[in-house]
């Protein structure tokens, strides 16, 4: 066998030198961008910044702020859409349960830990601590872990080790693994703990029937998802007049990924929420929890967002940490339809140049995908796992090897639920993707979330061809397509949403 042969399916064989050397095209991005508001970007012009950068969704951080300053931005974040011509959608991100450390005695801001010392945690939250005693929120905590099992506090900066445990008095005596100042009500992990806590807090459902649904948000990114009745529960929640939300589920900790393949089935997207994943499961395997998030999720044809620490650094300095652009890269190979940002939209000094720069690392990530190899790999694995497909899967499934077949210039779905668009995205076409759809709200979650789709709010007294054909006449005015290449579209005749039974070519 010649050495052609041996290294052919090597990852990485389209990538050479001139590769490296040229310009990035933005305009060719797929992957698609969340962006957290805060201070630092929730003005008109900068939100208008990060859409021109690529933001398709906007994340409201629930665990901060209040409904009148949510509000607020929501509002500027409409005419920053309006003034741009973009649909971007809007996540409603919920705080979730949460075990916290107390308050502490004599007006002390900060207490200090030394290694070896022993610590320990009461259930009486309105004990004020200091470094030998300490208060948890959390009250079952003397009857949730055991001797040697590890407590993390502050993100992880400190360690204890539970020594033992007494349940009449409510409290855990535990060593002091390093020596650590921290603050006042610092989040604590239970690594390895099914925690007795319910997914939507009093806050959260509040915030849902109060806030979100009346302002007509795209999205719930729900905290803490552990079971598959976590998302029923939500559904509940948003009744008939939040039927539309689609419901994003954050996995964070062992117990969500034990149940990982019952709360896929019933979700509409994922999110790998590494930041207290990573403290839920050891760190060295987060990345190996993310890659089977994403391909379970690609083979359901559920969206992914990647999410923490994708561009920390940017918080404060103005360019990324090699490893932050590479993981950035990494989580697009993995098959990714979205990655985040956080604080460094919400706070960081350098809001637009992080939106920039992931945006154009993810264009460099996906120049390196042989999409024919993709596509096949899409189709054989679903095949794998369900025998067969639906109608709409089989269609968009067609529709996306005529694109490679015929060198298509692009695919025209008209859609009205979305339906279509996100069976259409799942099997990773290599070329633009158009929604045409009469609901704002679709083109807003077709736009946000599904990989390398756009969406056009069309008239509904305009027939299908009269829409698809200023679609073309669009893309021939913007360079995209020229006179006699190739189309694809794909669209449902009968009146039922989700039905998706026509797929033809036409020709520029």
């Amino acid at each position: 066998m010649s050495a052609a042969n041996t290294t052919s399916g090597l990852r990485g064989s389209k990538i050479n030198l001139d590769m490296i050397k040229a310009p990035t095209d933005p305009r060719k991005r797929r992957t698609k961008i969340v962006c957290t508001l805060g201070p630092a970007c929730w003005s008109v012009p900068g939100l208008e910044a990060l859409i021109d950068k690529g933001m398709g969704i906007a994340r409201f951080n629930f665990s901060h702020g209040d409904h009148e300053g949510h509000a607020a931005c929501l509002g500027r974040l409409r005419e920053a859409c309006k003034n741009k011509g973009v649909n971007v959608g809007v996540m409603l991100d919920t705080k979730g349960p949460e075990i916290r450390s107390g308050f502490f005695a004599d007006g002390a801001k900060k207490i200090y830990l030394k290694k070896g010392e022993t610590i320990t945690l009461t259930t009486d939250y309105a004990f004020k601590g200091s470094a030998k005693k300490l208060a948890c929120s959390y009250k079952a905590l003397p009857t949730s872990v055991v001797s040697g099992q590890k407590i993390l506090l502050a993100d992880g900066s400190l360690v204890l080790t539970v020594l033992n445990c007494d349940p009449s008095a409510g409290e855990v005596q535990c060593r002091i693994d390093n020596n650590a100042g921290i603050g006042e009500r610092k989040n604590m992990n239970l690594p390895g703990v099914i925690v007795d806590l319910p997914t939507l807090t009093e806050k959260d459902i509040k915030d849902i029937v109060e806030w979100g649904i009346p302002n007509d948000i795209d999205f719930i990114a729900a905290s803490f998802v552990r079971k598959a009745s976590d998302v029923t529960k939500i559904r509940e929640i948003l009744g008939e007049k939040g039927a539309h939300v689609k419901i994003i589920c954050k996995i964070e900790n062992q117990e969500g990924l034990e149940n990982y393949d019952d709360i896929l089935a019933v979700t509409d997207a994922i999110m790998v929420a590494r930041g207290d994943l990573g403290m839920e499961i050891p760190p060295e395997k987060v990345f190996l929890a993310q890659k089977m998030m994403i391909r379970k999720a690609n083979i359901f044809g559920k969206p992914v967002v990647t999410a923490t620490q994708m561009l920390e650094s940017m918080i404060e300095n103005p360019r990324p940490t090699r490893a932050e652009c590479s993981d950035v890269a990494n989580a697009v190979l993995d098959g990714t339809d979205c990655v985040m940002l956080s604080g460094e939209t919400a706070n960081g000094e350098h809001s637009e140049a992080a939106v920039s720069i992931m945006a154009n690392t993810c264009v460099e990530s996906e120049g390196s995908i042989n999409f024919d190899g993709l596509y096949q790999a899409v189709r054989n694995s679903t095949l794998q796992q369900f025998g067969c497909m639906t109608t709409g899967e089989s269609i968009a499934s067609s529709a996306v090897k005529a694109t490679i077949d015929l060198n298509a210039v692009g695919i025209i779905v008209c859609s009205v639920s979305g339906s279509t668009a996100r069976h259409v995205a799942k099997f990773r076409p290599p070329c633009n993707v158009t929604v045409l759809t009469p609901s704002i709200r679709t083109a807003r979650q077709c736009f946000g979330l599904l990989k390398g789709v756009e969406a056009i709010v069309i008239d509904p007294n305009n027939t299908d061809e009269v829409c698809i054909g200023m679609a073309i006449e669009r893309w021939v005015n913007e360079g995209v397509a020229k006179r006699g290449d190739a189309v694809v579209c794909v669209n449902g005749t009968q009146a039922v949403i989700g039905a998706t039974n026509t797929m033809r070519i036409i020709y520029a």
